[in-house]
Order: structure tokens, then sequence, then C-alpha cells
């Protein structure tokens, strides 16, 4: 069999490779914009009148899909390589040409009825004698008469007929109804497709009608005879060819022998037959109404003569039957008017609705009239500003007294001493388990982390900022602690204004970078009892102060 042809269409791929609108203050979240090219997915001329009553309820909310639009048809012709493959060499320059028009079922598949005219030709340059062995009456090809007489004046029988070289010329014709289906249209990072590959698949009908050049050309009184292919005398492909094309008269005088196995053979001067039809193809898209495609597509109809041969050199018949392959590069037309007609839905990309209507929704803000973070539809009652509420939006009231937290002064109430006066206040002295002590900020911070520098160095790596991060935050939680930086080392000049550096640098970053304030903290620097490269940050004791600056005990001796 000859797959040349669906190589060339695997190469020829590879080198390619290429909504609503505001209609009525029901629906104020929609915004016009336009979905199918230059058609707004509410503008009623695209739409058919048989869909109007969907295209209504679509702009009125009803219903969440809007109807298909009217698109153009396709109509096209197509021009390549028709052959077929079966037992004789197939010629790659045999022509075949064809027209069809095409409409879309959606945004995948569409039908498309082609007409295809194909003439296919054929000559093997290896020999074959397998006639010999079939035991019917006559070579039925290559002799015109039973008794003609071989070139020496032998007459013609099974044992001694010559070699010969198989060859034919076929015209065919098909008319098939396909159904394609379009593989690239779907786009999710553009809105408009250049190229799309499908694929497809159809019924048909096929004529054909095959010859073969087996007699020398009439010429007088010259009797019809059989070529003598005894004068082929070359081995190299090339050069029995050659020696073919100057033997041979290219007349193809005689038809080919009717299929059995084809019902409705030889009707209309040829045969006829239903045949099924499949190929792919890639599509590339020049305009809005101009695309041209390379498709290849293969034709069975279930004939093995089709090239006129279905003998092997052994006698039997061949088990594969014949196919046709179609080769083809076309031009194609959108037909239809812009004002109401679309482009073929198989060029336009169904995602372009759903995701216009996805960057046209709104922010959703939901009403908090009293600014207490749960909304008005969940929210029991309109708090007064900067008073803590629970997940109901109510005021909390820790000791059940009912003056709300923010302006009780006495916060937690005994049972007995109340009720209580306007400003939560109980009638009894608090005993000392109702006084709430507040926390140490050692309590309240925790360990705090180090940070450490590289030796002689001022610089805060990743990690210190990383650390630093974590003290800022902790003291942001808790705003009445202050801390104390501590730097150690001071033996020497340089070790003391080294300390100071660090201590000075820790402050700094957290001023700057964090926020926190400077007079949260106490400077201490050249500290015994520690590391010299390290910076230790605790929390201060009650009562403990010191400067939150220091001047530099030797600034000569600063690190940058």
């Amino acid at each position: 069999m000859n797959h040349s042809k669906t190589v060339l269409l695997a190469l020829a791929i590879c080198s390619f490779g290429s909504s609503r609108a505001q209609v009525s203050e029901t629906h104020p979240y929609k915004a016009p914009h336009a979905i199918y090219g230059p058609a707004s997915v509410t503008d009623s001329q695209y739409y058919a009148k048989k869909k109007q009553q969907q295209f209504r309820d679509f702009v009125n909310g009803q219903t969440d899909f809007p109807p298909k639009p009217r698109d153009m048809w396709e109509i096209g012709i197509k021009g390549g390589l028709f052959s077929v493959n079966g037992d004789v060499r197939s010629e790659m320059i045999s022509p075949g040409f064809g027209a069809h028009i095409r409409k879309s079922l959606g945004h995948t598949l569409s039908l498309r009825l082609e007409y295809m005219y194909g003439i296919a030709k054929g000559q093997d340059w290896r020999p074959s004698a397998g006639y010999k062995f079939t035991g019917m009456a006559n070579p039925w090809y290559y002799r015109y008469q039973r008794n003609s007489v071989l070139p020496g004046g032998s007459v013609w029988n099974p044992i001694n007929f010559p070699k010969v070289y198989y060859n034919y010329k076929t015209t065919v014709q098909e008319l098939s109804l396909q159904l394609i289906a379009n593989l690239h249209n779907i786009r999710f990072y553009k809105p408009q497709t250049g190229a799309t590959f499908y694929v497809l698949g159809g019924l048909g009908i096929t004529t054909w009608d095959g010859r073969v050049n087996a007699m020398h050309e009439v010429r007088g009184d010259e009797e019809s005879a059989a070529y003598d292919y005894s004068k082929i005398t070359a081995t190299t492909k090339k050069d029995v060819l050659k020696q073919l094309k100057d033997l041979q008269d290219d007349m193809y005088d005689t038809p080919i022998e009717a299929d059995p196995s084809i019902r409705y053979s030889h009707l209309f001067a040829g045969s006829i037959a239903p045949s099924v039809t499949g190929g792919m193809g890639l599509a590339l898209r020049l305009s809005p109404r101009f695309n041209i495609a390379l498709e290849d597509r293969l034709i069975y109809n279930g004939s093995d003569l089709i090239d006129g041969q279905r003998w092997t050199d052994q006698g039997t018949l061949t088990p594969d039957k014949d196919f046709m392959n179609y080769l083809t590069l076309g031009i194609n037309y959108n037909i239809g008017a812009k004002r109401k007609r679309v482009e073929p839905l198989y060029w336009l990309n169904p995602l372009n609705y759903a995701y216009g209507e996805l960057r046209r929704v709104p922010e959703i803000v939901l009403p908090d009239s009293d600014g207490d973070g749960v909304t008005d539809q969940f929210d029991q009652e309109q708090t007064p500003a900067g008073c803590p509420v629970d997940t109901h939006g109510v005021s909390r009231d820790t000791d059940g007294d009912g003056v709300p937290d923010c302006k009780d002064k006495e916060l937690i109430t005994p049972t007995y001493c109340q009720p209580v006066d306007a400003d939560g206040v109980g009638k009894c002295p608090c005993p000392d388990d109702c006084k709430v002590e507040t926390p140490e900020c050692a309590a309240l911070l925790g360990a705090l982390p180090s940070v450490s520098f590289k030796a002689n160095s001022n610089t805060l790596s990743a990690d210190a900022a990383a650390s630093l991060a974590v003290v800022a935050s902790k003291l942001r939680s808790n705003p009445n602690c202050k801390v104390v930086v501590v730097g150690y080392c001071a033996a020497t000049k340089k070790q003391q204004q080294l300390s100071w550096d660090h201590v000075n640098k820790v402050i700094t970053h957290l001023q700057e970078k964090e926020g926190i304030s400077g007079d949260r903290f106490i400077f201490s620097s050249g500290q015994e009892g520690g590391d010299c490269n390290t910076v230790d940050i605790r929390a201060a004791a009650p009562g403990e102060d010191g400067p939150n600056t220091v001047a530099p005990p030797h600034p000569n001796l600063r690190k940058k």
C-alpha cells in the first residue's frame, strides 16, 4: 500500500503548528459587550425567528443561556493529488479537485456536502505473471482476442504467455456527506484562533471507470496485439519506467474487469457503490471571510478492482481492498450578510461570553451600617462606634450586668453586687478576686529571639530581619510593653563601639522597617556575660526604664 500522502500531510501539519448587555433595570449587574466577533449577544437581528422567545427570556434573566446565533455558510474549492492505494503502484502526479458547502451545528461539529473528481493512474515497474494461475479462460486485460498471436508466431495459452507490467487509469467521482469535529477553536488565553485542526468522517456514493493500457494502437490493417513486454530488459526502477513509456501508447484501451463483489457495478458506463470516508485537516483563518485548508482524506467503497488488479502471483484473491487517497489544498469563503450572521461557529471561541461575564461581575459589597464587622444581614444590633461585639453584632457584656463592656467602668461585677448603675459599677465593694490583674510584659511577650551578626560586621542578615519581624509583631500586640535591647563586650574601644553599633542597628530597624515607636526601647550596650556578635532582646521588668538613644562611645570607630 502507498502511504506517502498520509506522511506528507503529517509533515505539513507539523510545519504549520502553529454578553449579555444591560437591557432592563432587573439586571443592573450586566453590561453591554460583544461575544460573537462584531455581534452583541443582545442584538436580536442575529437570531432566527424561532429563537426570539429564548432571546427575550435570556435578556430578561429568565434563562442563563442565550440562543445560538445565525452564522455564515462556508463554500470552498480545492485541488491536489488523488491516488489509489491497491495492488498496482500509484503515480503521485494524478490530479483531483472538488467543491463543498459546509454548515456548523455548533462550535465543535459541522456538516459538509462535498463533490470530488479524481483521476488516478498507476504503473508497476516490476513484472507479474500471476494471471497464468487464475484458471481463467483468458488474461482479460493484456490480450484482445482469444487466439491472439504472440511475438514469434506462438498462440497464447496460460503457460507460455509472456510477462506483463500492470497499469491502469481510473476516473473517480464521489459525493459525500461528512461530519466534521473541530479541535482547536476553544481557546483559554486568546479570544480568536488563527488555525483549527479537525477530523472528519462520512458516507457517500462513488462512481468509477477504469481502463488498462494493454494493446498496441490499431493503425490501418494492423491487428490489435498485446504489448511485447519481453522488450523490457532494464532492471532498475528508473530504467524500467523509461522503457515502458517508450513501449506503451498511453491509450488505455481495455476496460477493467467488473468487480463481482460490488452490487451496483457497471451502471452508467462505469461502476457505482456506496462508500465511507475519513480524514483530517488544518485550516488557517486569513480574514473573517476567507480561510485556506490543507486536508487528507481516505475513501473506501469495498472494491478491489479500482486499480484493475485483484490477483496475486499465486493465483489467489488478495485479502486487502483498494482505497483512495485525496490530498488537497483549498480556499474557503464564508457567505452571508454580516449584519445578520456571525462567522461560522467553528471559528468562534465559545469561552468569550463566559470570560466576558466573569470580568464584568462587580465586587460584592455587603452593607455594615454600624461598622462593627458584622453585615446587616446577620447584625442583631446597631452597635455604637468602638464597642466590641460578638458574632451576632451584639455588644459584649462580660459580666452580664446589662452595661456593654465599652461603657462598663467595672468590667467584672460579681452577681451579688448587681444590679449596677449606668456606668456598670455594683453596689458593693469589689473583693480582691474580682480585680483584673494586668500580666507582666515578660509573660505577654514571652521569649524573644536574639539577633546574630557576622564577626566585625553590622549588617542584618535575612534571618535576623525575620527574627525582628517576630519581635515587632509581639510589640504591636502589646502596646504597653517595652523591651531592653542588650549588646555585649566592652574590653576595648573597638568592642564598645561595635556593641553600640549592634544595638543601634536593631532599634533603628524596628523603628524604620517595622514602625515601632522609639520610646518603647531601652538602649543597653557594652554589657558583660554575652557573645560580642549577638544582641538579646527581652521584655522590660515592671518599673524598669532607661534611655532609648545613647551617644556612640567612639564615633570614629563606627561600623557602616
